[in-house]
């Protein structure tokens, strides 16, 4: 008999902090029982604790129990093998902090997700998990970049285990229908349980996977309501429940209700998150990208077509299978050797108090205060990037320094009357040709992690990010005191927002470093003053 799960909840709180509100859930819940759901993963539980999270992101017993679940639909939970593996108690006393005996909680199913590397640890979690009471599945991850003989290894170890359901997971959903059989056949050769897949829309072929498991004796298929999950997403549970109608022929498939969640519910919050494949999914998909980095690009405004590319090709040739924050950021920096450079900053900053103007909406807000400011003080004035709110008389330098970004701004800069601060000796042909006529000032640049380092015309950095940049310039020319306006900040729960912080705490602490006061509004953990209390 085919299972059908839906995860939604799980996998869709990737966009909304598993923020979702009571009356959502609920008429979900009741269009999962319309169309025979199993099973609904309604979320992970776990110890993570950082920033905000909402309910669907710890799933506790508690939590549910608030909620008015359909008689019949089965609930389940997701815990990460990473929070139990690596767990100081060990794997079974992280398990006990957070399941109680099965007859005493509401959850019947429990779904851990692992690495190869970690199966053998969470295969111990399982059999704890079964003497509580529930039914355990596991979730190999990234199983496409694993031999067949690999597979056949884990799924002997494997039926040492009392699992109720061997999962895989095309985690870059690179699979395609003839590569799934593969893995199937691989793992049959020492796994006689039940099977079950997760599949990943990156190419557009979760559906076509889904179906080749089924035909090839899959018995558990997840989806999630109009695919909704991190990146490209995955299989449409609505078009399992249609495709799989005639296998499951006894039980009750009433579409309706589902798809008014998903015109009241689900459709808006798509078109709002963008969930979904598109060209960039398909790349990384073909070249073994993890998606992650694909979806905190698309929804990080300093990326642009050119970036995203640029990105894609640096990680399919450095490789992508894993996210890491620190490797997307290192993939937007291509400055390699030892940083030249041939001007001092110096000779135009030394003992001079310097105000670097971000691209934040505070700079435009407080525009007029800015420029009475400079008429009146004459600190030396960079601007990042294009940025073009004040008087361009009033601005001294620009600074860039991302290749790929100094190519889709040429244009901009050709036009702008400031000399451009960059690393031009570093710089790719393409990029000096389109640069041909600018006044360009030559400020070297190297990126290492953790590092500031300020010489007499380069520096060493911790990132490619122009504020970096513009902080080596004002610190490399001598300051006597650096403001900032513009950095307004995002969101409390903006990654980006730590990010900042992160490369603002490191600055102060690098030797050298020069006092920084923001004089416009900001979130980020800086002195603050005002422009108004000088004009």
């Amino acid at each position: 008999m085919i299972k059908l799960l839906d995860c939604t909840l799980r996998d869709g709180g990737y966009y909304n902090a598993w923020d979702f509100d009571q009356a959502l859930i609920e008429d979900y819940l009741l269009a999962m029982d319309a169309i025979s759901v199993d099973f609904v993963e309604l979320g992970f539980r776990g110890f993570t604790q950082d920033g905000f999270r909402g309910g669907c992101a710890y799933t506790t017993d508690s939590f549910i129990r608030g909620l008015s679940i359909p008689d019949g639909l089965k609930i389940g939970v997701m815990v990460n093998a990473s929070e139990i593996v690596n767990h100081p108690d060990g794997v079974e006393q992280a398990l006990a902090k957070l399941f109680a005996p099965a007859v005493d909680s509401p959850v019947l199913l429990v779904r851990i997700p692992c690495h190869f590397y970690e199966f053998e640890a969470t295969l111990v979690g399982c059999r704890w998990l079964k003497e509580q009471g529930y039914q355990v599945g596991i979730n190999l991850m990234q199983i496409a970049d694993r031999s067949l003989e690999e597979i056949e290894q884990l799924a002997h170890l494997a039926s040492r285990y009392p699992l109720d359901v061997l999962y895989f997971a095309d985690s870059m959903g690179s699979m395609n229908p003839g590569q799934t059989t593969e893995i199937i056949r691989a793992l049959r050769q020492g796994w006689h349980g039940e099977l079950g897949i997760h599949t990943h829309d990156n190419m557009g072929r979760a559906l076509a996977n889904s179906l080749q498991a089924v035909a090839d004796g899959v018995t558990w298929i997840d989806g999630t309501v109009t695919g909704m999950g991190r990146g490209a997403g995955n299989v449409k549970t609505e078009y399992l429940a249609v495709e799989l109608e005639t296998l499951r022929s006894d039980r009750p498939c009433n579409i309706t209700p589902l798809m008014t969640a998903i015109r009241r519910y689900f459709g808006p919050m798509q078109h709002y998150y963008g969930w979904g494949t598109n060209t960039y999914y398909y790349l990384a998909g073909k070249y073994g990208i993890h998606p992650t980095y694909i979806q905190s690009m698309l929804t990080d405004s300093r990326y642009g077509e050119e970036d995203l590319l640029a990105v894609i090709d640096h990680l399919k040739n450095s490789g992508g299978k894993k996210f890491s924050l620190n490797t997307l950021e290192s993939a937007r920096h291509f400055y390699v050797g030892e940083p030249m450079g041939s001007w001092s900053p110096a000779s135009l900053i030394a003992g001079r108090e310097v105000l670097i103007l971000g691209t934040g909406p505070g700079v435009k807000k407080h525009q007029r205060a800015l420029e009475d400011y400079i008429h009146r003080y004459q600190p030396i004035v960079i601007a990042l990037n294009t940025q073009t709110h004040l008087e361009p008389k009033l601005i001294d330098l620009r600074v860039a320094c991302h290749p790929v970004r100094l190519l889709a701004d040429c244009a901009k800069h050709i036009r702008l009357p400031q000399p451009l601060v960059t690393p031009v000796s570093m710089l790719p042909e393409d990029i000096l040709a389109e640069l041909a006529g600018k006044k360009l000032l030559d400020f070297g640049l190297a990126v290492q992690p953790d590092t500031f380092e300020f010489a007499e015309n380069y520096c060493v950095l911790p990132t490619s990010m122009v504020i970096a940049y513009a902080l080596a310039i004002a610190t490399s020319g001598k300051a006597s005191h650096i403001l900032l306006a513009g950095f307004d900040g995002y969101s409390a729960d903006d990654p980006r927002n730590h990010e900042m912080d992160m490369l603002f705490k490191r600055y102060k602490q690098s030797f050298q470093a020069v006092s920084l006061t923001a004089i416009t509004p900001t979130k980020y953990q800086l002195s603050q003053s005002s422009i108004y209390s000088f004009t």
